[in-house]
């Protein structure tokens, strides 16, 4: 029962604090305010590089040359038209996980009716993970270019060219550039050269001006990422669902989730050193990060058929006659891993989002990445983080088990009370108080402690749930991906069945609809975990076998002691 009330605390919690980002975000946190009071900066700056020509037109016309770029970690496309990036594949990451079950499937197939669980479906061990996607209805692209002050300059739809189709980081080099230049005729050329480093998932970008006119040119330089909102997948079965959509990062705000629908309202207009904007999903990102010295406007949009594009551009920056500069940005594209994006920008770690506990999950994140590269299996490394919090919790919970033991202790008495008593509520609970007072039971000596963990517990399920490196991770056996669900459902079942023998420990309810009610708790919570993944099961069922053990202990050790202990 204590497991089961610790259950319902931790959902209660959950939905609580759901409820309550939701009302911060409709009703506190709602930038469409911000957006309002500034809807003329943007128009005062020269204007936002998507308010002019960014009509389906522009999007479906066909490229005089598609580059294909090819690196040890990507596969992607770029547009001449703008230098637009598309259709990027991350080599490194399937889409399916290829580990094999070392047999226990076909073990299970041989020896039991299994005909009733979902057949496995089957991938091909060479479909990787696609980020940007120039399909209209996977629509995301990393746009860049100049906005001309005084003169032209090559926007994100400007037709640049280019000397080769294909470019690839060979085996023997390090970085991989790939320039495009534009000129026009009054003498201003643009030199837009892509930087791909081996082994990164940050890709450089530089905007050389050449000003080779007789005039002053100013201009500024901009970046975005223009996406369609990622329909439901129907193939999700885990019951999980984490935010996707655009962010921001600024001094002020710090990490901003700006939710599809409040774009809809209002557009967006900040003004910020440093800073970037991205858009993330589960376990991956794409961010532009401007340099971190230089004041930058940062800026959302909605457009037709429902595209959203979230970006910055600089100050003006001008260039003199027979004069030159470079104009610096970077774009992360990648796996949301936590060492690898803090050296990219300030902040950009946030992005693996584990809420208001984040002070808690962090710890929690380095405890989990510590314990595997020693013992090198995720698994364990789950298992290991669980017997840890154990030992931290080990007297809160011996002081919560030792409660409930008294309080099964007094349980036959309390059942002769509430006969004697009959229907006369008050007298039986002042008769039960008194009784507590005797005893020296305190009723609710078994919810504190638990109220003290939920925090912690919370931060590790978003740990266990926003972790890209357990994405894929094999265990043992045939739980060969900690990320999703079991196939055979066993980890769920054995949960249930820790769940039911901790139960036996506790008292049951005096009031018999409330004992029927709990007696059917571990068996909705079977059902309820057959879905998640097999990550999060796992660490159930090791934290209620041990405090099964913790608790079976304890009683034991009453009963010793205590000759007029009940079992």
């Amino acid at each position: 029962m204590q497991n089961i009330r610790f259950l319902l605390i931790l959902l209660l919690g959950l939905i609580s604090v759901m409820l309550y980002e939701n009302w911060q975000t409709d009703y506190v946190l709602n930038p469409a305010v911000e957006a309002a009071k500034q809807a003329k900066l943007l128009e005062e700056n020269g204007g936002v590089p998507v308010s002019t020509d960014m009509g389906g037109n522009a999007l479906s016309a066909v490229s005089d040359r598609i580059i294909t770029v090819t690196t040890d970690v990507y596969r992607l496309e770029i547009d001449t038209h703008g230098g637009t990036l598309q259709n990027l594949d991350l080599l490194t990451y399937p889409k399916h996980s290829a580990q094999e079950d070392d047999g226990w499937g076909r073990l299970l197939k041989e020896n039991f009716d299994i005909s009733w669980l979902p057949e496995t479906e089957k991938h091909s061990a060479d479909e990787v993970i696609r980020l940007l996607d120039s399909s209209n209805k996977k629509l995301f692209l990393a746009q860049s270019g100049l906005m001309g002050s005084n003169s032209t300059a090559p926007n994100h739809h400007a037709l640049l060219t280019t000397s080769e189709n294909t470019y690839t980081l060979s085996d023997t080099e390090d970085t991989l550039e790939v320039p495009l230049t534009w000129t026009d005729d009054n003498g201003i050329e643009v030199t837009k050269t892509f930087i791909f480093t081996r082994g990164s998932f940050v890709i450089s970008l530089e905007q050389e001006v050449i000003n080779n006119s007789n005039k002053t040119w100013q201009g500024r330089q901009y970046s975005q990422l223009l996406r369609k909102p990622l329909e439901e997948d129907g193939n999700n079965k885990n019951f999980i669902r984490t935010y996707e959509g655009p962010v921001l990062y600024s001094t002020e705000e710090k990490y901003e989730k700006i939710d599809y629908d409040d774009l809809n309202s209002s557009d967006l207009s900040r003004k910020n050193t440093g800073g970037w904007s991205a858009m993330i999903q589960h376990y991956f990102a794409t961010a532009w990060v401007p340099p971190a010295t230089e004041e930058n406007h940062f800026y959302t949009k909605k457009l037709e058929d429902s595209r959203y594009v979230i970006g910055s551009y600089s100050e003006l920056v001008t260039v003199e006659s027979l004069e030159q500069t470079t104009l610096v940005s970077k774009l992360f594209v990648g796996p949301k891993l936590q060492p690898v994006m803090e050296q990219v920008s300030e902040g950009l770690e946030l992005t693996v989002d584990y809420g208001f506990l984040t002070f808690l999950g962090k710890p929690i994140f380095w405890l989990l990445i510590h314990i595997q590269e020693y013992v090198v299996n995720w698994g364990l490394a789950i298992l290991g983080v669980t017997l840890c919090i154990k030992a931290v919790f080990f007297r809160l919970s011996k002081s919560s088990y030792t409660s409930m033991a008294r309080m099964r202790k007094v349980q036959p008495k309390l059942a002769q009370l509430k006969e004697s008593c009959g229907d006369d509520k008050q007298r039986f609970n002042t008769e039960m108080m008194a009784l507590y007072k005797r005893e020296k039971v305190n009723p609710l000596g078994g919810c504190f402690p638990i109220l003290i963990q939920i925090p912690v517990f919370i931060s590790l399920y978003w740990v266990l749930i926003e972790t890209v490196e357990i994405r894929q991770a094999p265990f043992a056996g045939w739980l060969i991906d900690l990320s999703v669900q079991d196939p055979y459902y066993l980890l769920p079942v054995l949960m249930g069945i820790t769940m039911k023998l901790q139960q036996l420990l506790n008292a049951p309810p005096i009031d018999p609809i409330q004992a029927k009610i709990m007696k059917m708790f571990p068996y909705i919570f079977t059902v309820f975990f057959l879905f998640f993944p097999s990550g999060l099961v796992l660490y159930w069922v090791c934290n209620n076998t041990l405090s099964f053990l913790q608790q079976w202990y304890i009683t034991r050790q009453l009963e010793k002691n205590d000759p007029d202990y009940v079992a």
